[in-house]
């Protein structure tokens, strides 16, 4: 992280509305690391979370502000607060990761003088020519990092933003915690037992926050429709929340008598043991992923994954060759591929475990996406 100047530490800020689990959060923790390992001073802004713990272990500092406010008020507040804080604690660089506090970053930014840069997590919807505009925050800084080539193209096509600003950084995975031989037979026997697994069972598993497009209901069908009936399916992290979403899944499961085959979990702490619990990892996304993490992290375990065949799934799995990829909403086309991922042989499952974890280790290592974000920093920092 040396800016040119060896006699202080380059002071990197990044601004995201909270620090609950997901893509962006998780982004930000590792950025944050990464930035105080190579020598620098990480800030983060956000209204907390649960990995606020992480992050100060990290030896980040966390600044508690309201940026997750669409408030416009709120938003105009926070453009003064960030301006005290940026001169306060002589910030080299802002980086925004989410649309409400990317708006008052970018002024912050702007009136003291900073390097913007932004993270552009997903193709956010422009149903009109308000919330384009709203969006378009995350085109204006001086550096834009798309997470994979289906956001780069729609970083390009939708808002102009050209190969002197986009850069394309694919998001990065533990591949370190996420690999078979250091996730031990006893926390998987233990995580079993937890679920109540039988043994012996092959299990599919879609790991996926609550929501309509993760395609939990499109799984529970496909279920119906797979010719084993030997198999259970663990819907991995639908918990709190959704509680209407969550009442129709279960009768779903009811309505095509799956219950004791399709199971439900409300979350997981250890989901390096779950990964390599499963026989099939799944994602069934509606809608295209920018990233989709779940589909690497299990690759980067070495099982088998079925993606649906659109967003950034493209360019991380390899059809054929480390998984499968259907067409979204199709509970046929995923039950033949969830099949013919379980007739594998040991020797191929073998074979698939071994190409596509080395494939994950070096394009979509957590390591490799760190080191591609200082890059872009130090791009910027001569500026100061």
């Amino acid at each position: 992280m040396d800016s040119g100047d060896e006699r202080r530490r380059p002071v990197i800020l990044q601004i995201v509305p909270r620090l609950d689990i997901g893509g962006a959060e998780r982004g930000t923790v590792d950025i944050a690391r990464a930035v105080v390992e190579a020598g620098g001073t990480a800030l983060v802004v956000s209204e907390g979370g649960t990995l606020e713990t992480e992050l100060l272990r990290a030896k980040a500092r966390h600044i508690v502000l309201p940026v997750a406010s669409k408030s416009p008020f709120t938003i105009q507040r926070n453009i003064g607060r960030l301006v005290d804080l940026i001169r306060a604690e002589d910030v080299d660089l802002v980086h925004a990761r989410s649309r409400a506090p990317a708006w008052s970053a970018l002024s912050a930014a702007r009136r003291t003088g900073r390097p913007f840069v932004t993270t552009f997590h997903a193709p956010y919807n422009a149903g009109g020519s308000l919330k384009r505009r709203y969006n378009s925050v995350m085109a204006r800084g001086d550096r834009v990092i798309a997470i994979s080539d289906f956001i780069a193209r729609h970083v390009r096509e939708t808002y102009g933003v050209g190969d002197d600003r986009l850069r394309r950084i694919h998001r990065g995975v533990d591949v370190v915690g996420l690999d078979p031989s250091a996730v031990s037979s006893e926390r998987v026997a233990s995580l079993a037992a937890r679920w109540n697994l039988p043994d012996g069972v092959p299990v599919v598993m879609l790991p996926g926050r609550l929501a309509r497009w993760k395609g939990q209901t499109v799984m529970i069908e496909a279920m119906a429709q797979l010719v084993r009936q030997d198999v259970v399916c663990l819907l991995v992290g639908v918990g709190a929340g959704h509680d209407g979403l969550r009442r129709e899944i279960d009768q779903v499961i009811a309505a095509r008598g799956l219950q004791g085959r399709v199971v439900p979990i409300d979350g997981c702490q250890d989901m390096a043991a779950a990964y390599r619990l499963a026989d099939v990892v799944v994602s069934a996304s509606t809608d295209p992923e920018g990233f989709g993490r779940v589909a690497v992290e299990a690759q980067a375990m070495g099982v088998p994954v079925v993606a649906t065949n659109h967003g950034a799934a493209l360019e991380t799995v390899e059809p054929g060759v480390t998984g499968w990829l259907v067409p979204p909403g199709d509970p046929l086309a995923l039950a033949q591929a969830v099949g013919a991922a379980l007739d594998l042989d040991a020797e191929a499952r073998v074979r698939l475990a071994a190409i596509a974890r080395a494939r994950v280790v070096e394009h979509f290592s957590r390591a490799r996406m760190c080191a591609a974000t200082l890059a872009v920093y130090r791009e910027l920092l001569p500026q100061r």
